[in-house]
């Protein structure tokens, strides 16, 4: 069986971060993917909303440097959350990112801004 999955997107709000019982950090990380296609003579465009779950070091460095619209590529695996919620039964596919790699914006680039540079790629485990 192969899981794997590499989306590039821009956060739809601030990353949220908890930490386990045991100490180690986890970050939801909320993008939004565009797709283009044509549909007959016509463009159309769909958006697809997705959570990034993020553990440990990367993280912690997703709370610090990223906020919404920043654009990242995230590298990982499909999980789908199942749960009860007053009698209904509820699902929620997210991605496990393997690798977050936060890409540059083009006008703060262009513009030299002094703001602290993140690293371009993090790279942790799930922590179980």
């Amino acid at each position: 069986m192969f899981n794997r999955i590499i989306l590039v997107g821009n956060l739809t709000r601030d990353p949220e971060i908890r930490y386990t019982p045991s100490g180690v950090a986890v970050a939801t990380v909320p993008i939004a993917v565009n797709s283009r296609f044509r549909q007959g003579d016509e463009m159309k465009e769909e958006t697809l909303f997705i959570d990034t779950i993020v553990f440990g070091k990367q993280a912690e460095a997703c709370t610090q440097y990223l906020n919404k619209g920043r654009t990242v590529l995230v590298e990982g695996r499909l999980r789908e959350r199942r749960w009860e919620y007053e009698g209904q039964k509820k699902s929620k596919v997210e991605v496990i990112a393997n690798t977050i790699r936060f890409l540059s914006k083009r006008e703060s680039v262009e513009s030299h801004d002094t703001e602290q540079i993140p690293p371009e790629e993090y790279t942790d485990s799930e922590p179980f």
